[in-house]
């Protein structure tokens, strides 16, 4: 593979893709208009239109961030399949934060603006990223009839009772066994203290070997890998001690901002607490944990006995959440398994945030659904959230049309579409870390992940 430079690749394609999404060609159109609720919208049609859409849902905006509409994840995959002749759209939500109650509306409002302007496409697709995956796959499940497929990309295709409720478990647990028990974890009144707080002592226990124990425990209930840099090899399946370096890395740099900090604008939103571990066995759950041999390694070498700490979470004082809050979330959403359009999701293997576990817990209700021939799985061995190539997401979007236009699913070995992701060449099997451009090898693999630990579906609550 040939070395690329940060400026090879904004020059050959982000300056032209900002031209062509400009509309400077009087062929093509570049669309921006505000909603009738303050939610702002973006559409550009190409001027090879093959009279097909991708609606765009975009992922998790931080409360008081700037929040622009945005019809494409990253500017080389959107400039691949721009110039390929598929029309684009998407909106920026009416509001920020655990959005999905108003951009769901609010990108089939977007689909009714397209379709004003131009006619119905002959083909829809959603595809979204993150928080915009759990958004393209709800899409597909309440307005069957305005979509032919979905590409949910890292995204919490567990549902957003079951995120909450691991986010939730892994919060309890750190506040019974290493903040004393005293800690806020749900009806945050002071997000801002109680972010910085819990901060602090996980630093403080990040320093012995007991604390890292625990650590671990608390990363184990939550499914988050020993893995976060995308540009490193995964750590040997023993070598715990690195494991445990990279959960404390997740929980300090991503989980704990939203366990700590952002649940306060979803309680918000939901009129009270969404989340509950009444009934929980966390016996039980660790030893379904992609993490448990770990725990009990680094508990033996901690000198600490597990069972201990584990009767100590057993006789914590349970979460009870607030009916209509639980409510809320659960129409804001949860999943039935019913499909009537092919979805192909994509998932990194090492997601600290939204665990690989997700793809489970939506696979098995599809399939309880009956609907499982419609669905296909993909992922990528790396660590990181939504850490893909452009290649490797041009590849799962391929294969996705190819399915549409077939009408049954082609082969999806990882060897054929590390292949197809390889054909497309350098200048789209990078990863943008930090923004260094870093040239990437394509790395989809067979992968079967395990159970998800707090399964809340249509099924099973």
């Amino acid at each position: 593979m040939s070395k690329i430079t940060g400026t090879t690749l904004l020059s050959a394609l982000t300056a032209i893709l900002i031209s062509l999404l400009c509309g400077s060609a009087a062929a093509q159109q570049h669309i921006t208009g505000t909603l009738a609720d303050g939610a702002t919208y973006v559409i550009d049609v190409p001027a090879n239109w093959n009279h097909k859409l991708l609606l765009y849902s975009h992922g998790f905006v931080a409360p008081g961030s700037a929040n622009p509409a945005y019809d494409y994840g990253d500017p080389y995959t959107g400039y691949y399949v721009f110039t390929a002749g598929y029309a684009l759209a998407g909106s920026s939500y009416a509001t920020t934060g655990w959005a999905i109650h108003e951009a769901l509306p609010d990108q089939i409002a977007v689909l009714d603006v397209f379709q004003s302007l131009f006619g119905t496409p002959t083909q829809t697709i959603a595809w979204g990223h993150s928080m915009g995956g759990i958004i393209s796959a709800a899409l597909v499940q309440q307005y069957p009839n305005r979509f032919n497929g979905a590409l949910p990309m890292c995204g919490v295709v567990a549902g957003s009772v079951g995120l909450w409720n691991e986010a939730l478990d892994a919060a309890f647990a750190f506040n019974t066994l290493l903040a004393g028990g005293s800690f806020q974890v749900v009806h945050l009144t002071d997000p801002v203290n109680g972010f910085n707080t819990a901060e602090a002592i996980l630093g403080a226990a990040q320093s012995s070997a007991r604390g890292r124990a625990r650590i671990a425990l608390v990363a184990a209930l939550a499914d988050v890998p020993g893995w976060i840099d995308p540009s490193s090899p995964e750590p040997s399946p023993t070598d715990y001690t690195t494991q445990e370096v990279n959960q404390f890395a997740w929980l300090a740099y991503v989980d704990f901002a939203f366990q700590f900090y952002y649940r306060a604008e979803l309680e918000a939103r939901a009129g009270g607490n969404p989340s509950f571990n009444t009934g929980v066995n966390y016996a039980q759950q660790l030893k379904r944990s992609r993490d448990y041999a770990e725990v009990q390694a680094l508990y033996a070498a901690a000198g600490l006995t597990l069972d201990v700490d584990l009767a100590t979470l057993k006789k914590a004082s349970r979460i009870a959440a607030d009916p209509s809050a639980l409510t809320y979330l659960s129409d804001n959403i949860i999943f039935t398994g019913q499909l009537s359009v092919p979805v192909l999701t994509l998932h990194t293997t090492a997601d600290g945030l939204v665990p690989a576990e997700d793809e489970k817990a939506y696979s098995v209700v599809v399939h309880k659904a009956g609907d499982n021939a419609l669905l296909r799985e993909t992922f990528i061995h790396r660590a990181g959230h939504c850490e893909f190539t452009p290649a490797e997401q041009i590849a799962a979007f391929q294969t996705l049309d190819l399915r549409l236009r077939s009408g049954k699913w082609q082969s999806l070995a990882a060897s054929q579409l590390n292949a197809e992701a390889t054909a497309l060449g350098p200048v789209y099997n990078f990863l943008d870390i930090n923004g260094t451009f870093v040239p990437t090898a394509a790395q989809f693999l067979t992968y079967q992940p395990l159970r998800f630990l707090r399964v809340y579906d249509a099924f099973t609550h």
